[in-house]
């Protein structure tokens, strides 16, 4: 009679000694966390607004008409420059140059100001001409897709001025991870809102 085979330590996977994905990426894992959500609630925005403008291309191709697409290629310009910046505060911080890691923070903070100030001037220009959220489907998914996207810009900025308070390598990783998130948002709103009729 055969006797059924024992299982040793060694059989069995330890969830203790493999690391997980999340402790693999770059800063703290919690951002990831809050990373995945948020491309997660962009990404149903962005399948909404799709939806909307299959059902309603006449209203859609209207709105598009309406935009200014070189603002957009200006705060892309800037956004993007501003997530290069970040990049090289990561590699200073663990250089250990602490100071080269703010300016290169500073810089992308300042970037990021000027895409608040050229978005906030496009919602002007909008407002002026009589555009508002109840001016038609387009409008109304478009004020909400890059207001919330312009919040993120906000509490990217805020982030990017904690981690550079104190500028360690783990802390300015976290920072720039978010604000990629932040930039890859507005690479995926951009051809969608502004430019594929």
């Amino acid at each position: 009679m055969s006797s059924c085979p024992t299982a040793t330590v060694s059989d069995v996977p330890s969830a203790i000694s493999e690391a997980s994905v999340l402790d693999t990426l770059p800063g703290y894992p919690m951002i990831w966390l809050l990373i995945f959500s948020e491309l997660a609630a962009f990404g149903a925005l962005l399948a909404a607004f799709s939806v909307a403008k299959a059902l309603d291309p006449a209203t859609f191709a209207a709105g598009q008409a309406q935009l200014d697409p070189l603002i957009a290629a200006v705060n892309t310009f800037c956004l993007v420059t501003s997530g290069w910046c970040a990049a090289r505060a990561c590699a200073a911080a663990h250089a250990d140059a602490r100071a080269a890691a703010r300016r290169w923070l500073a810089g992308a903070s300042l970037l990021g100001g000027l895409f608040i100030v050229l978005k906030l001037t496009e919602y002007a220009d909008e407002i002026g001409r009589g555009i508002d959220v109840e001016t038609s489907a387009f409008f109304t998914l478009y004020f909400l897709l890059t207001g919330f996207h312009l919040l993120h810009v906000v509490l990217g900025l805020v982030i990017l001025g904690v981690v550079a308070w104190r500028a360690e390598p783990a802390n300015v990783e976290t920072g720039a991870a978010f604000w990629h998130m932040v930039d890859l948002v507005w690479l995926m709103l951009v051809p969608i809102i502004y430019l594929m009729r």
